[in-house]
């Protein structure tokens, strides 16, 4: 019986250039050995040195969709691997046109993923889009880490714009260009003459700390509540910066109130003392920052920064702070 003419398989293989190469799955390589013709549209495919390793003839063409449909004549399997890895449209376009002629014997059709990207496989593209820009691009080239410092406070910034403004898309992009930030300042690093570091070394650094400060996940602690991990975190924190102060890792460059709240809740944490109370007491949000508006306001009519006015305050603080922390080891050691 004469089954030339008997449709088989086509398998469109696809792979994802974010994989290393020769990382297919079981059933791709149990396809591609078994297959009796394997095609590939592209002769510098990152996998072709690891299918011939494997000992998978490939052979390099670039067919249209006719051409694959009559290569499984006879009912033989035939995969074929397009160029990039992703697809090609033009090879599926002409399937679905064929298929739908209702004039053309098809074979079964499946599209097999031989490589999946990983959850924050995209933050490889970002790494390689943002070293090609830094490479080439006159402006981004000549960037420094002082020159991209006021960026990142205004990203963080429009962050929490758009979070206080419950803005989804807006929380997205904000997002993103954060980690612009994180990316491009690693980039920059990788190029420094003395001690350069690049984003492999800011990511291994941070999940390194992670690890550590979870002692309750990833080790044999006890952490049930959320105080309990605050409290395990500021501890094991202390240890690995081996602060003398509570206020050491306060940022002094804080917005001003934040820098103050910061102080004021890093000294009640460890039993220091706290600035004298204000006249009256405010447990309502609304009604503390009418307060604040309104002593920014007296502030500006006289003539005063209430920004650096805080600020000040907040350092003479945080010099407090400290003295009492002295006066505490001193008490200990006595």
């Amino acid at each position: 019986m004469d089954d030339s003419n008997t449709p088989g398989r086509l398998v469109l293989l696809t792979t994802s250039h974010r994989v290393a190469p020769g990382q297919l799955s079981w059933p791709a390589w149990r396809t591609l050995r078994e297959a009796d013709l394997v095609v590939c549209a592209d002769p510098d495919h990152p996998q072709l040195p690891y299918l011939r390793e494997a000992g998978v003839r490939v052979e390099l063409a670039a067919p249209g969709g006719r051409e694959l449909v009559d290569a499984t004549a006879g009912g033989r399997t035939v995969v074929y691997l397009p160029a990039g890895g992703a697809g090609d449209p033009a090879v599926t376009d002409e399937l679905a046109r064929l298929g739908g002629s209702g004039r053309v014997a098809m074979p079964d059709l499946e599209l097999l993923p031989g490589s999946y990207d990983l959850p924050g496989a995209r933050l490889l593209d970002l790494v390689q889009v943002m070293d090609r820009i830094r490479a080439e691009c006159p402006w981004s080239s000549l960037r420094t880490h002082e020159d991209l410092a006021k960026y990142g406070i205004e990203e963080m910034y429009e962050l929490v714009e758009a979070i206080e403004e419950g803005d989804r898309a807006a929380v997205r992009e904000e997002l993103g260009d954060v980690l612009l930030q994180v990316v491009f300042h690693a980039a920059i690093a990788q190029g420094a003459a003395e001690e350069p570091f690049g984003i492999d070394d800011v990511a291994g650094g941070l999940v390194d700390k992670l690890v550590h400060r979870h002692p309750h996940i990833f080790g044999d602690e006890v952490a049930e509540t959320p105080e309990q991990v605050q409290a395990n975190w500021v501890r094991l924190k202390g240890v690995e910066k081996a602060r003398d102060s509570v206020t050491d890792g306060v940022p002094l460059a804080s917005p001003a109130l934040a820098l103050a709240a910061k102080l004021a809740g890093r000294a009640r944490g460890a039993h220091l003392p706290l600035p004298p109370a204000a006249d009256g007491t405010f447990t309502d949000e609304t009604a503390l920052g009418d307060h604040l508006l309104a002593e920014a306001a007296a502030a500006q009519a006289a003539g005063l920064d209430p920004e650096a006015a805080l600020r000040h305050a907040a350092r003479r603080y945080r010099d407090t702070i400290r003295s009492a922390e002295q006066a505490r080891t001193s008490t200990d050691a006595d």
